[in-house]
């Protein structure tokens, strides 16, 4: 029994919120708060007439207020705080859990709306010399926060979405269950939905965009190798969905397995896009829609980002218009027993079906089942230690588990086609 506090009201919070409802023997109060109040009342509303047995209310609050979020987390007094919000917000609403003495978690890591903010700037370039790659988003930050954590007692669990989050826990489940040693992880992620839109993304449009268009990279031997946005492309043949052309990106759980499975030879994560995609976001790339530097129009300053995402569907709105499934796993090569060995981790996820249970897309699906999972399995005392973790730092049966049970059941193929 506990009292949660979720901050979002986005897809995948809606999702999470949803499915916390579900668990209603772990959540039995719960409060959502938004920027847009509005929004979580609706949502409160739609679960209350299903006739949910969890308590619930709402609030406004602006997360990037970090007083504004201490005063919400005091008068509420939840058990933890789920933070389903923008990733910009994430160290404010880190910092009001430490004050407040609350547990965190989150599905995202750490990236700054202003990446033009000289203080960050300085600590950005700094980064890329050492570690060798120039993604706009690490783990640093939110891993700075580990002694503060650690001393308060309270745990802050990162990155429980699929990826990062469910890969990762597949990692820590073949590493316990499959193999004495592991040589490669590549992590694949494919969207085989149709939304009928020219051009639409799966999720928040500026995370999305910011994310496919920077510069791909891999880590190999312990270093980073960095390359050129889309220059590695590979084909695979995806189980349910059929044969899809994917592409090299960078992505932060590659940060996390590279440090805690430092035995690892080769980690990579595809993703898959249609031509159709690419040659958009290259067209809006070229004319600068996808900057994150403020130009002036008509005397206002607007983030052409932010602007392009107030043009695009909502994501939260694609779910009766997408078709089709997703896969998303991760392949494994290493030795058991001293024999060679690969295995093949997925999940499968139709669209339709996520829709039909809570009008949602699988994209949205995919995260918002694993953010309550972490959650509750925080809460419930079971992934609970001090200090800042991430989802492979933990047991990963019991979160297993419960990807069976909420929605989200997995599959090992013992003898999978590999990525070249």
């Amino acid at each position: 029994m506990s009292r949660l506090l979720v901050i979002g009201c986005g897809g995948v919070a809606q999702v999470a919120i949803q499915k916390c409802c579900q668990n209603s023997g772990t959540f039995t109060e719960l409060m959502i708060a938004s920027r847009t109040e509005q929004k979580c009342i609706a949502l409160k509303e739609k679960l209350e007439a299903a006739g949910t047995p969890v308590k619930l209310s709402t609030a406004r609050v602006d997360a990037d207020d970090v007083e504004e979020l201490e005063a919400l987390i005091r008068a509420y007094k939840p058990d933890a705080v789920l933070n389903v919000a923008l990733p910009y917000q994430d160290l404010t609403i880190m910092d009001a859990c430490l004050e407040c003495g609350v547990d965190y978690i989150d599905t995202a890591n750490y990236e700054p709306e202003d990446t033009d903010d000289p203080e960050w700037r300085a600590v950005y370039e700094k980064r890329c010399a050492e570690k060798g790659f120039s993604a706009y988003f690490d783990y640093s930050w939110q891993w700075a926060y580990h002694e503060k954590f650690k001393q308060a007692g309270l745990t802050a669990l990162l990155g429980t979405g699929f990826d990062p989050g469910v890969t990762s826990v597949f990692t820590a489940y073949a590493a316990k269950h499959y193999f004495d040693e592991i040589d490669t992880i590549d992590i694949l992620d494919c969207n085989g939905g149709d939304h009928g839109y020219p051009f639409a993304t799966n999720f928040n449009p500026e995370i999305n965009l910011r994310e496919v268009s920077a510069p791909g990279s891999y880590m190999e031997n312990g270093k980073w190798i960095e390359t050129a946005p889309m220059e590695i492309k590979r084909v695979y043949n995806f189980p349910e969905v059929g044969e899809k052309d994917m592409y090299l990106l960078h992505h932060e759980e590659i940060e996390a397995l590279g440090r805690n499975f430092p035995g690892v030879k080769r980690i990579r994560f595809f993703m898959t896009f249609g031509q159709s995609y690419l040659t958009h976001m290259k067209c809006l790339e070229n004319v600068g829609m996808l900057s994150t530097s403020p130009v002036k129009f008509q005397g206002q300053e607007i983030v052409p980002i932010q602007f392009l995402k107030a043009l695009l569907p909502d994501p939260a709105s694609l779910g009766p218009r997408t078709v089709g499934k997703t896969n998303i796993g991760c392949i494994f090569t290493g030795r058991k027993d001293g024999k060679e060995r690969k295995i093949y981790i997925y999940n499968v996820c139709d669209h339709q079906e996520c829709y039909r249970e809570l009008g949602s897309q699988a994209i949205s699906y995919t995260t918002g089942v694993p953010a309550m999972i972490g959650t509750a399995l925080v809460v419930n005392g079971i992934w609970k230690k001090p200090g800042v973790f991430t989802t492979d730092e933990f047991d990963p049966d019991p979160y297993m588990d419960m990807l069976n049970q909420y929605g989200l059941p997995w599959v090992v193929d013992e003898d999978p086609q590999l990525v070249d």
